[in-house]
């Protein structure tokens, strides 16, 4: 999670960003630890009840911008499938369908927006991305049956998005979906399937369904990508906690509840069977983290996690994530390789 980059700064950015990753990781140490608490918060967030948190606040970092500084999308506006123009066939989106409505949302659009309340099928929905974690997951926005829509804190744990609700303005780490500040503290938003596709693969599923659009083309570079070969570095931005064995931080692993493969498993293998889990790879999409135009990031490849049952395989909650985040919140879970 970064500030929107100058159009100049964007195309240094390659050659920068390994040394802005060092150099930033190393500020936490030299925070004041009379700075450890929620004091630094407590005029941006006066609805927040600080009183009441799951995690240590000296593990939540700014990440640059302030609070909406990233704003989410929140009157989504959508085109036919026909009709998209500006879209590559290996680009990926996240495909959600619900109740026959399917709609795609480009990473192109939430790499600048991280986080989309939408309705889709009659269900409410947060359709979210956070790039520093490759972590693309969708889920229902009610909290105790009540509809609420969410938004970015400008903070980061572990590396990870931190959203809020707006109607208690707690904070919820995304990657969990669970609450960690605040009054709603230990509540989870319920997981909905989606997956991280190719335009083409969507497309070619929905021909009928919808694609999200800006609502102001010039608001963002859309189709940029300001993390440019952010997935091939060695070490994650703004982390400080334990790394895997065995496994680059940044590789990318499929996670499903306490369990993941690592995604090169998976492309030589094809396929993977564990249990009723069915996980198939097939190529066609790029990186979203690599070149400055995503359209031109290198072949990562499709994933589909399915699982068997009476009336055959479905689609269920699954995340194309790093190795490094994995670990830092499934700890004793297993990544296979």
């Amino acid at each position: 999670m970064r500030p929107p980059l100058r159009p100049g700064y964007r195309r240094r950015a390659g050659g920068r960003l390994a040394a802005l990753i060092l150099s930033l990781a190393l500020l936490p140490a030299a925070v004041p630890l009379a700075w450890a608490g929620p004091e630094r918060w407590e005029r941006a967030w006066p609805k927040t009840d600080f009183s009441r948190s799951a995690v240590p606040f000296d593990e939540i970092l700014s990440g640059g911008p302030p609070k909406d500084g990233i704003p989410s999308i929140d009157a989504p506006r959508f085109r036919p499938v026909a009709e998209a123009q500006d879209l590559s066939a290996t680009e990926p989106v996240i495909g959600l369908e619900i109740a026959g409505d399917a709609r795609a949302y480009p990473l192109r659009i939430l790499t600048w927006h991280e986080i989309v309340n939408d309705t889709v099928g009659g269900t409410p929905v947060a359709v979210t991305y956070c790039p520093l974690c490759n972590a693309a997951i969708v889920f229902d926005r009610r909290v105790d049956g009540e509809t609420t829509t969410f938004g970015t804190t400008g903070l980061l744990r572990h590396s990870d998005l931190v959203m809020y609700d707006r109607a208690t303005e707690s904070w919820w780490q995304q990657f969990l979906g669970e609450a960690i500040v605040g009054s709603q503290t230990g509540k989870r938003l319920a997981l909905i399937p989606a997956r991280l596709e190719s335009w083409a693969n969507f497309a070619a599923r929905f021909p009928d369904g919808q694609v999200l659009v800006p609502s102001d083309p010039t608001l963002r570079p859309y189709g940029a990508n300001p993390y440019v070969g952010y997935d091939t570095v060695a070490l994650p931005f703004l982390y400080d906690g334990r790394l895997p064995e065995g496994i680059a931080p940044l590789a990318r692993v499929i996670a499903v509840g306490e369990e993941a493969w690592s995604l090169d498993l998976l492309r030589r293998s094809g396929r993977i069977e564990s249990g009723d889990l069915i996980l198939t790879w097939t190529p066609g999409q790029v990186s979203a983290l690599d070149s400055r135009l995503i359209a031109e990031g290198r072949e990562v490849g499709n994933v589909v996690v399915q699982r068997r049952g009476p009336e055959g395989p479905s689609d269920v909650p699954y995340d194309v994530t790093f190795a490094f985040v994995f670990h830092a919140f499934r700890p004793d879970g297993t990544i296979r390789q």
